[in-house]
């Protein structure tokens, strides 16, 4: 407690912590700094908006309406952050992708099914995180060669599968290449379709990828397990 003067020339105790100035209030104890998580998603969300050129600290604290000294708690520096992403794009990308070559399937059509559907949901293949990333490594040598690194595992992946059934590697190679270049494509070329066209087309990819034409019923499940999630969806970039 502290005895202090005010108005009318009274005097009354005051605590010391409501002597404070506002600039003298201390922070938060939690929190004030932001997060980690909170610092990678502004980078990715400027990356995949502006490019790699717009991934600054000071505009993302003022993003993020935090102070520039706060993103030095989580990161080195901006190459760190630059690093953290080049790793997130891998996860949302890479390591799903593979992971759809493995998963269940009583036939190549529904093993292909499974595939194309990895493509088809931002949450198993960032497509837009793609796009950044590709125009990213146009500048950067070494962004380059993650990229070069993440076609030679994901194709390697690709003809994998297509060698599980029954393919020959030469023609499990090519129809990799064309599974995995037509995406890529789409990516490239922002390539947009509505839900409809999208899905019409997709009995007709299968057909061609695998030389195994699905099923009718194989159709069914896939658009029961997609529909929902695609109905109103952004599929630019999505084959």
């Amino acid at each position: 407690m502290q005895l202090v003067a005010v108005s009318g020339g009274a005097y009354e105790y005051r605590m010391k912590s409501e002597l404070r100035s506002p600039s003298e209030t201390p922070a938060p104890p939690t929190g004030w700094r932001g997060s980690r998580e909170g610092w990678l998603e502004a980078g990715y969300q400027v990356l995949i908006e502006s490019g790699v050129d717009a991934v600054k600290i000071l505009p993302l604290a003022r993003r993020l309406n935090l102070s520039r000294t706060s993103f030095y708690w989580f990161f080195d520096d901006r190459e760190a952050l630059l690093a953290a992403l080049l790793d997130g794009w891998e996860a949302r990308t890479t390591v799903p992708l593979i992971a759809a070559t493995r998963h269940y399937a009583e036939t190549m059509a529904e093993a292909m099914l499974n595939l194309i559907g990895c493509f088809l949901l931002p949450e198993t293949f960032d497509s837009r995180l793609e796009f950044a990333i590709r125009s990213w490594a146009l500048q950067d040598q070494g962004v380059a060669a993650r990229v070069r690194a993440a076609d030679e595992a994901r194709l390697e992946a690709l003809s994998g599968m297509l060698l599980r059934w029954g393919h020959e590697p030469l023609a499990a190679d090519v129809r990799a290449r064309t599974v995995y270049l037509v995406q890529i494509g789409y990516i490239s070329m922002q390539a947009q379709e509505d839900i409809q066209t999208r899905l019409a087309r997709i009995p007709t990819y299968v057909e061609i990828y695998s030389g195994a034409r699905p099923e009718p019923r194989e159709i069914a499940r896939f658009n029961a397990r997609f529909l929902p999630h695609l109905t109103g969806a952004d599929l630019t970039g999505a084959q």
